[in-house]
């Protein structure tokens, strides 16, 4: 699930650099305090966007109906404690408990097959950084299947090959499984189901819930890759590019993090870490700052984005903000350690184009700005509608 919740989590406000808000931000932070119920009476493509819809179905209707002390708090993966036996306690280097991250993620992309993944590779590598993002490390993973009648075995095969070797670069296995083959006509080729779980060994703390004012805004790469390549791939621009699926396992970059913070002595520092798949990174920036109760503003000149992907998005009016990638991560982390963590990051194959792309600010609470190449600021609201469907 890909939703956060306001926790009602104070803000210093004596750091403000004079910010004075409009009557505009006034109305917009107004309207995202509102409560919105759950009023649709169909699932629509903008349900499994990422964005406001899909906020709002889980929000308003699973969360009513599945309500518990872990679901509640809407992070990627839930995290909870487990054994208190003294061989626990050695294991753990003298913490009474064992920390375990859990998550789910099912995949339906379509094409199944793009240039630098498929959907086995995508289905692996998703759970993965799901329980990364917790700074757990991954163990376990199960995968489901189910396939339409007709589908070819070779395509399986092709997939299943994927799916492990994605899995040995992770450091992960799938243990279990299930499979289940439906009428031609009832599915489109093949869906997958993988859960995944994984085990906290350092005292981070990371939730949407802990950026603080002053906290930089760390990107570790380009964003808009997967969304584009998917596009291309389907035939939707008649393009020739290089541009492949950034579909990756994060897990070896958040771990070289953690280490670098911890060396540091500073475990802590690390406040928030997310992967901005569905939605983009815009929605992702979108769930911090309602989470935390921040203000976060991004430069627009600091954003990295390939000319491929922007030349791409210019032609369907899409903003990269909102494309969807598969192997980057958000950090928002205490500003003292910012610019070790990027010079860290940068040692890693996955976030080579690391950056500082903004901070946090006090006012007003719960909205993400950008501040423009033109010199301007516009606000950068959660993704509305769908746009693009069955995008992982």
């Amino acid at each position: 699930m890909r939703f956060t919740r306001r926790t009602g989590k104070r803000v210093n406000t004596t750091m403000m650099t004079g910010f004075s808000p409009s009557p505009l931000f006034e109305r917009v932070e107004r309207a995202r305090r509102r409560k919105h119920k759950f009023k649709d009476t169909q699932i629509t493509l903008a349900h499994g966007s990422g964005g406001r819809a899909m906020h709002e179905l889980i929000e308003g209707l699973f969360l009513e109906y599945l309500r518990n002390p872990l679901l509640e708090k809407l992070e990627d993966q839930a995290v909870f404690d487990i054994g208190r036996s003294a061989e626990t306690i050695v294991r753990s280097n003298g913490h009474s408990q064992t920390r375990m991250a859990f998550t789910t993620d099912s995949y339906v992309v379509d094409p199944i097959f793009f240039p630098g993944g498929d959907i086995g590779k995508l289905a692996v590598n998703g759970t993965v950084n799901d329980l990364a993002m917790s700074g757990a490390r991954p163990l376990y993973l199960s995968a489901g299947f189910i396939l339409e009648e007709g589908f070819p075995i070779e395509d399986l095969k092709r997939i299943l090959e994927s799916m492990r070797d994605a899995a040995g670069e992770a450091g992960v296995a799938v243990v279990t499984g299930d499979t289940k083959v439906v009428q031609k006509g009832s599915a489109d080729r093949v869906f997958i189901n993988t859960s995944g779980i994984g085990v906290i060994e350092t005292p981070v703390q990371l939730s949407a819930a802990r950026a603080e004012v002053g906290d930089k805004v760390i990107l570790s790469g380009t964003i808009g890759d997967h969304g584009t390549t998917i596009m291309i791939a389907r035939g939707e621009l008649e393009l020739e590019t290089d541009i492949e699926s950034d579909t990756a396992p994060l897990n070896s970059l958040v771990r070289e993090m953690v280490e670098e913070a911890g060396s540091a002595l500073a475990f802590e520092a690390i406040h928030c870490l997310r992967d901005p798949t569905r939605g983009g990174a815009a929605t992702t920036l979108n769930e911090l700052a309602t989470s935390s109760e921040v203000y976060i503003e991004i430069d627009e000149d600091l954003i990295p984005v390939r000319e491929e992907a922007k030349g791409a998005c210019e032609i369907l009016g899409l903003d990269p903000l909102y494309v969807a990638n598969e192997g980057k991560l958000i950090a928002i982390v205490a500003p003292e350690i910012a610019e070790r963590l990027v010079k860290r990051m940068k040692q890693n194959r996955y976030g080579q184009d690391a950056c500082i792309i903004g901070e946090v600010k006090a006012e007003p609470r719960g909205i993400v700005a950008m501040r423009t190449g033109f010199g301007g600021t516009r606000i950068v609201d959660m993704l509305v509608g769908e746009q693009l469907p069955r995008i992982c």
